[in-house]
């Protein structure tokens, strides 16, 4: 495994050494090297330092091009405007580092230097409830951040802080110790996610329907909520069979959604329960928190509400119940002390944004976390509908995720029927699915993850536009190209000289591992899907203007041949941190 120095880091080395040399009290100081449009690269730092310096810019810069050698690396280097310096790589420097790339499993992207642990904190679906169009964005962003920060050498925890405590359980327990048959399945075989879900959803309507109608009831499952927090065995034990049936429904969706959700790192509410009392008990002796009306509170400056009074964060009620900031604290101390996160990340809607504020200051207060240990909120916006309004059905309902899933699947099943040549039914199926969920995890990736945005399944699986349909057809398209390719083999030429399309393609594969630094730091998986949609316009651009199989040359065919398959192995690379499949043949 050999990291590969980009184009762009070489360049600008090779500047710094100059500038170093022309400048000397300007050791070290960043060319600051940019893409543009006027040449491969401009580097524009030059007009800062000569300020400091009280120099001329412009003389400053031609000093500085005159100590830079040109020919192997920089082809041509000139000084534009006041001081600017354009520069131009040459065509071997390009296919030379390209093909150290391909000679990599890797395609040449460095480890970070300074990986730590991350635990990410991402899909929580809750027990006994449906899962609905709001947890599709928590699932799909976590894992796509889970894949990305894997890939630069960070150790990942994964976290599912599923829903599975709280009053609501009382009423149902109750209820099923009542009607002792209501969670029994049809038969021995296999149970669908679907059935699981329909006897929950069944459950949850007839003891809801029967807690507001019956005062009796209502006192029952009020204590069976006291045995359940005391541990009261038979309780605990019919609280398991909703969390199993839960189960059963959750791993059919996240296997539709194509994601690997794995046993061990589904830790719920429940998980931190033997954590609470000792959890406010250290936040009370430190004074992190103090009692107020008897409730455990914390406070804060800036934060008040509409009276003008601080609202607190609430860590204990004042009848001894525990709220969500305890057992999120409790997950805290867990996830620094016992699994030795260096950063903590949060994949929650945007409009928690307070309670995770709140939580983490108590968390920095209370010694939880520092300088070494972050955490961070990876806020997300709203699925809204075409007409710009939140997702809802029809009826007014929100919308089950399933039925988005399976409408993008037919959806995309049409689209590659039409376009299918020699695939069975059995393939088209597969890639539908493929095509469909991959259009739905795109669509969520391409937009800032903060951004609210619209969930328009014609527009997803749109063969043209910002779509991974798009993506995935040129991924194919390359694919075939290669198979017709006979007896020519991909090989990098390095003294083919290149066409303008050629180069512009072959720079953008070379900022690979750039961006993969930047979308793992920034924790933006949006900006490996816009690095991607423009590596297949490049690779569109390149393609109808070169020929590949008919091109000029063996040499030049060969090339080109390289050049397709190393865009290919960038395209599937990325779409696989993404989550998304890149079908062979479509």
């Amino acid at each position: 495994m050999a990291s590969v120095p980009s184009l762009a880091s070489s360049v600008n080395q090779r500047v710094a050494d100059a500038l170093a040399s022309a400048l000397p009290e300007a050791g070290g100081a960043d060319p600051l090297l940019r893409r543009s449009d006027r040449a491969d690269f401009q580097a524009n730092g030059i007009l800062a330092l000569a300020k400091k310096a009280k120099a001329n810019p412009r003389e400053l810069a031609t000093t500085v091009v005159e100590g830079i050698p040109t020919g192997d690396l920089i082809q041509e280097i000139e000084v534009s405007g006041p001081g600017f310096l354009n520069i131009t790589v040459a065509d071997g420097a390009i296919i030379s580092t390209l093909a150290a790339r391909a000679a990599d499993d890797r395609l040449g992207v460095p480890l970070n230097a300074s990986a730590g642990t991350t635990v990410i904190d991402y899909a929580q679906p809750n027990v006994a409830k449906e899962m609905h169009v709001g947890h599709l964005r928590s699932a799909v962003i976590g894992a796509a951040m889970v894949e990305i920060l894997e890939f630069t050498g960070e150790k990942v925890v994964r976290r599912h802080h599923i829903g599975d405590w709280g009053t609501q359980f009382g009423m149902l327990i109750q209820y099923l110790l009542e009607h002792p048959h209501e969670l029994d399945h049809k038969s021995d075989a296999e149970v669908s996610g679907e059935e699981a879900m329909s006897n929950l959803n069944r459950l949850y309507k007839a003891s809801r329907a029967l807690f507001d109608s019956d005062e009796e009831f209502k006192t029952r499952a009020r204590a069976r909520v006291v045995d359940l927090q005391a541990g009261e065995p038979e309780t605990l034990a019919l609280w398991q069979r909703f969390v199993d049936e839960s189960k059963i429904y959750f791993y059919s969706v996240f296997n539709k959604l194509d994601m690997d959700i794995q046993d061990p790192d589904v830790v719920g509410e429940s998980g931190y329960n033997d954590m609470l009392v000792e959890t406010c008990k250290l936040l009370e002796e430190s004074g992190v928190a103090v009692r107020s009306n008897g409730a455990l509170c914390v406070f804060f400056e800036d934060v008040k509400g509409p009276d003008g009074n601080p609202t607190p964060l609430i860590v204990q009620k004042s009848d001894g119940g525990f709220g969500y900031a305890a057992t999120d604290l409790s997950a805290i101390r867990d996830r620094v002390t016992n699994l030795g996160a260096t950063e903590l990340i949060y994949v929650v809607d945007a409009r928690q944004s307070l309670h995770f504020k709140m939580v983490f200051e108590t968390a920095r207060r209370a010694g939880w976390l520092s300088d070494e240990v972050k955490a961070v909120q990876l806020a997300f916006g709203t699925v809204l509908g075409k007409d710009g309004k939140p997702f809802k059905t029809r009826e007014g309902e929100t919308v089950r995720l399933v039925d988005l899933l399976d409408e993008a699947i037919d959806r995309a099943s049409a689209v590659v029927r039409e376009k299918a040549q020699d695939l069975t039914e059995a393939e088209i199926a597969e890639r539908g699915a493929q095509v469909g969920i991959g259009a739905v995890k795109y669509a969520d990736l391409s937009t800032s993850a903060a951004r609210d945005y619209k969930f328009d399944l014609d527009q997803m699986v749109s063969l043209n536009g910002d779509t991974s349909v798009y993506l995935q057809y040129a991924y194919a398209r390359i694919q075939s190209i290669l198979r017709k390719a006979g007896d020519a083999k991909p090989v990098a030429h390095p003294e083919v000289a290149l066409a303008p399309t050629e180069r512009a393609l072959g720079l953008h594969l070379d900022g690979f591992g750039e961006l993969i630094a930047e979308a793992a730091a920034e924790h933006a998986p949006h900006k490996l899907a816009a690095y991607l949609y423009q590596l297949a316009s490049l690779y569109t651009s390149f393609y109808s203007e070169c020929p590949v199989l008919k091109a000029d040359t063996a040499e030049q065919v060969e090339n080109r041949l390289f050049l397709c398959e190393l865009t290919a192995r960038t395209l599937s690379k990325g779409m696989s941190l993404l989550g998304i499949r890149t079908p062979e043949k479509l």
